[in-house]
């Protein structure tokens, strides 16, 4: 029985803010990025005034404000990781989905156990650590079904590689469902509302479940009721106007704050791409171009400070590097969402994905680009296993201890991936990027600590961390 009536998103309220902060001044523009930096989060009437900025100078500002956040909070580091598919059943009827129900050329698969186990070894074998496993909507995928498949992922251990972090995309449950996930040991639970204007959301979404709106709205209450502290928000950009739905993940954040005392751990922002038999999401009906696009992300940085922010392979290499640096903290690599695609070359395997990906580069590559580039591939786990999440995550994250955590664990993780599967190019980029990190350490005794870790790392020992 739902209990919740009242949504929280106020349609009025977010088109008198947009409206009300029209024409701000560079005056106004500077103020609230300096807030930013000061490591606040920002108001709706100033995520507002940035929205609205059309000025390429000013624009400008608010990119570099979002890089100097990220350099500030997160240091040189790109956590990675790999979307797993489990099923594409579903009985929902998104208009915009490969996946709805009334899509007939779609191919519907659900990975066996067997197939799920050789999925996970495909994934560790080419080094990955963290995954998220997503799932259609549909009765076969229940509570009882996730907990046994993230309790399968975890069972996986081959050489010295093993998946240490298992977050989730699936439909919204009830408290009780809830807790037999959490239960499983996930990480982060994912719901995107897809589109936060009501009206929107009912048009695209028709017939099945998803069709409720609050249900889905309140999803992630219920599941921190559970007791899973960590949880990722999203919108699906292209279904309507992107000032409003950037408003829309910031008036999220106001909520859980208010309500549990702490914000979504992550928020994701994909662009709407092509998925077989589904032609709405060849010409979206608000597409957003792409410098259009690199302004929502600088603009959902600086006002969200702390809230990882997750740039997915669904865009295109190129603005996947220009958009890496405003602010993004984390990214999946190596990606192929065609369900069962990990373990074996599938030439058809787009006949039965969500959408295309722009991004289809091996992991290897990747990480061997962005240690070029200077950033620090990270697979770090520790803050979740040590039960630094939730609040207590943030008791770290606002003072600036992440750099002081989690940079040190980033190049452990890092080294342990040059060591057990990269490339001899990789490795070699890498293993200068490491030591350089090392000698910048300006804590003696955490240098001295990381360097005799590193060594243990280069000797064999595995899953070392602060």
């Amino acid at each position: 029985m739902r209990t919740e009536v009242r949504s929280f998103i106020n349609v009025e309220e977010i088109e008198e803010h947009l409206e009300k902060n029209s024409f701000p001044s560079r005056e106004r523009i500077e103020e609230i990025i300096q807030k930013s930096l000061d490591k606040n989060r920002l108001n709706p009437d100033e995520v507002a005034a940035l929205l609205n900025v059309r000025d390429p100078e000013l624009r400008e500002l608010i990119f570099e404000g979002a890089r100097e956040l990220k350099k500030r909070v997160y240091g040189n580091r790109i956590v990675l990781f790999a979307p797993l598919y489990i099923g594409n059943k579903c009985i929902n009827n998104c208009v915009y989905c490969g996946f709805r129900v009334s899509n007939k050329e779609v191919v519907r698969r659900t990975l066996n156990f067997d197939e799920l186990k050789l999925e996970t070894k495909a994934l560790v074998n080419r080094g990955h650590k963290r995954l998220i496993l997503v799932y259609g909507e549909h009765p076969d995928y229940n509570a009882d079904f996730i907990a046994k498949t993230v309790e399968i992922v975890y069972s996986i251990k081959e050489g010295n590689g093993e998946i240490r972090r298992v977050n989730i995309n699936a439909a919204p449950l009830e408290v009780e469902d809830y807790k037999k996930v959490k239960e499983a040991g996930i990480g982060t639970y994912q719901i995107f509302q897809e589109t936060y204007h009501p009206g929107v959301y009912k048009k695209m979404h028709p017939t099945g479940p998803k069709a409720d709106y609050l249900y889905r709205l309140y999803g992630l209450d219920r599941a921190m009721e559970a007791g899973i502290d960590d949880v990722g928000i999203g919108a699906l950009f292209g279904l309507y106007d992107w000032k409003f739905e950037v408003m829309g993940l910031l008036y999220h954040t106001i909520h859980l704050e208010e309500r549990f005392g702490v914000g979504p751990h992550t928020i994701s922002f994909p662009r709407i791409e092509p998925a077989i038999g589904t032609p709405i999401s060849s010409k979206p009906p608000f597409s957003v171009n792409d410098e259009d696009f690199k302004h929502l992300v600088a603009t959902l940085r600086l006002a969200v400070p702390y809230t990882g922010m997750i740039l997915t392979a669904r865009e295109p290499i190129e603005i996947r590097r220009e958009v890496l640096k405003l602010g993004v903290s984390q990214i999946d690599a190596g990606s192929n969402i065609g369900i069962g695609a990990y373990s074996k070359e599938d030439k058809e395997a787009y006949k039965k994905s969500q959408f295309t990906l722009g991004d289809t580069r091996p992991l290897d590559v990747v990480i061997k680009e962005l240690a070029q580039e200077g950033y620090i591939p990270s697979f770090c786990t520790a803050c979740y296993r040590l039960g630094r999440t939730g609040e207590h995550f943030m008791e770290f994250a606002i003072p600036g201890f992440v750099k002081r955590f989690c940079q040190p664990n980033a190049v452990l993780t890092f080294a342990e991936y040059l060591a057990d599967y990269a490339s001899e190019e990789t490795k070699e980029v890498g293993s200068k990027l490491i030591k350089k990190e090392i000698n910048n350490v300006e804590d003696e005794k955490l240098k001295e600590t990381l360097r005799r870790y590193y060594e243990r790392v280069l000797n064999g020992e595995r899953d070392l961390y602060f």
